[in-house]
């Protein structure tokens, strides 16, 4: 390592651990999860950026590891190992994680805040974005943006609007992988789709299937064929895809439904008008979302509350963390002129724990800071 690499990673160290301690003093315990990690969590779970970056290795048992590509994972991990699991608890963090990033070093320094187990949820949101800007004022960066959004009402929508069950799949996957639905909104109005003759016996059979029955089909179309996979693809991708084109095959997404998805993707502004403009929707289309939106609005009272001033805070429907295990509300920060990487990003993922191991649901919220980043900018500001 240079001397001005170690400088920098010194200098890092330094700001975050008084970082850490800021995060001890608002009752949050060091947490300090293991390097190497079962990959199996992170290559279902996370979001394709995540799964593509990992570093891989097998041990002699055939066990798929990897090394943490980040600490959300690892740490909920142990929560639910500990003797606090279903209690709520919050716990902090501070180290290295491994991703591979083209033209920069693929580890780096990441600390944060994960929170298990409390039933204030506005509130509890409120407060990660609360401590995140603290955070960012630690390392002396306070002209910062505020992005949020909330996966939780583009669910409740997809729901209300009574989609087939592989629609809202497709919907979900590329609103979490952060793409533009505009185009493929378009490819499920139009009445039919291209499938190959050979397909059509399989597509006939899946019709009106849902994606349990699609599943058991596939699979025991793979036993026959001796195989568990085909071009990389799992059985469940291969079941999804053929349910899919079953589906667009039987008809199209209403253009009603389409009007309607294009209109609340639109919505952006600050939070307040958002919600007008949600109830407006709403209202108009005939949807009942009003416990979703009631949640948003809660929320944005308890950030007001903290001293956030939400008309500089930028709300959007369409925005996505590009993570799976995203549940509800979702945020970064960014520096203002600094691009598209954030420095510090987090949200809600109620649904991970139970994708872990959990006999019950628990709630969670947290963020990550990106250390490097932070001490970056701030020597700069600071200059």
């Amino acid at each position: 390592m240079t001397a001005t690499a170690t400088s920098n990673a010194a200098g890092s160290a330094a700001w975050a651990d008084t970082l850490l301690l800021s995060f001890a003093q608002a009752g949050y315990v060091r947490a300090e999860p293991a390097i190497l990690q079962p990959a199996e969590p992170f290559l279902d779970l996370s979001g394709e950026d995540i799964r593509k970056s990992l570093y891989l290795t097998t041990d002699l048992t055939g066990e798929e590891l990897c090394l943490r590509p980040d600490l959300t994972i690892p740490v909920a991990r142990d929560y639910l190992a500990s003797s606090r699991a279903g209690q709520p608890a919050g716990f902090s963090y501070l180290g290295p994680v491994f991703r591979y990033r083209s033209g920069q070093a693929s580890e780096f320094l990441q600390a944060g805040i994960e929170s298990f187990g409390r039933q204030d949820r506005a509130a509890a949101d409120a407060e990660m974005l609360a401590l995140a800007l603290e955070a960012t004022g630690a390392f002396g960066v306070r002209d910062v943006e505020i992005r949020t959004g909330d996966v939780a009402l583009f669910n409740a929508l997809l729901d209300a609007l009574n989609l087939y069950p592989v629609w809202r799949r497709r919907l979900v996957k590329d609103f979490n992988r952060k793409i533009s639905l505009e185009q493929d909104l378009e490819r499920l109005a139009a009445a039919t789709t291209a499938t190959r003759s050979e397909y059509e016996g399989v597509l006939a059979a899946l019709a009106g299937s849902d994606r349990k029955a699609a599943l058991a089909f596939v699979t025991d179309l793979m036993s026959i064929a001796g195989t568990t996979n085909v071009g990389g693809r799992t059985t469940a991708e291969i079941a999804d895809r053929f349910l899919e084109q079953s589906t667009l095959k039987g008809g199209a997404l209403p253009r009603e439904a389409i009007t309607v998805l294009k209109r609340f993707l639109s919505i952006a502004g600050n939070p307040d008008d958002a919600v007008a403009e949600l109830r407006a929707l709403t209202t108009d289309a005939r949807l009942d979302l009003t416990a979703a939106i009631d949640q948003f609005e809660s929320r944005v009272g308890f950030m007001a509350a903290r001293g956030i001033d939400v008309k500089q805070t930028r709300f959007s429907t369409a925005f996505g963390r590009g993570l799976d295990y995203y549940t509800g509300f979702e945020f970064e920060l960014h520096h203002r002129g600094n691009g598209a990487e954030p420095l510090v990003a987090g949200g809600r993922y109620d649904g991970l724990m139970t994708q872990l191991g959990s006999a019950e649901p628990i709630a969670a919220v947290g963020f990550s800071v990106w250390v490097d980043a932070l001490t970056r900018i701030g020597r700069k500001v600071g200059a």
